[in-house]
């Protein structure tokens, strides 16, 4: 049976949850294809009323709409699955189908309808877990960048003295002996 990875997005909040529906609470989304709203009662969602906006496969291929078929090699002017290349340039790409099957492995959802609980509340996520998520992730500290020299300064600043002359070793010292 297909394990799904639900990523579940608040437009709200602009924040996304993630979840796992695994054996019979993933049941209810095989055949299900991309626009087609859900009932949050299905995943543990009280009240809410959840919308499918895509997904990839287990090999990380997008889902687009208007695709009839597991996986197909398409030609992209634009859109889900295709990076822009330029102007009027056109790409052959794979992607999914449009509804779900055994293949997909994540299915992107956006809340519709809000319910009584927010979303956070309702998927069981605590503001102390939230915190230390936040805090286990080091921040890169802000680098100072190299101040420049204005042309007073550089004319300022004292020239490097010439380099010594280099001192003769022992061994060129015979050289220059036996030649004389």
């Amino acid at each position: 049976m297909a394990d799904f990875k639900l990523c579940i997005s608040d437009p709200k909040t602009g924040k996304t949850y993630q979840k796992e529906a695994k054996d019979n609470d993933a049941r209810p989304f095989i055949g299900m294809k991309i626009g087609e709203t859900l009932k949050g009662e299905l995943i543990g969602l009280a009240g809410y009323e959840l919308l499918i906006t895509g997904g990839s496969d287990y090999c990380g291929f997008p889902m687009r709409s208007g695709i009839l078929g597991v996986r197909k090699k398409v030609t992209l002017l634009g859109g889900v699955g295709f990076s822009g290349a330029g102007r009027g340039i056109k790409k052959r790409k794979t992607v999914c189908g449009h509804k779900i099957n055994d293949d997909i492995v994540q299915i992107n959802l956006k809340v519709a309808k809000e319910g009584g609980k927010k979303l956070a509340d309702a998927l069981g996520i605590k503001e102390e877990e939230k915190k230390e998520k936040a805090e286990a992730k080091p921040k890169p500290e802000a680098k100072e960048a190299p101040k420049k020299e204005s042309k007073e300064e550089k004319k300022e600043a004292p020239k490097k003295e010439p380099k010594e002359e280099k001192k003769e070793t022992p061994k060129e010292e015979k050289k220059t002996k036996k030649k004389e």
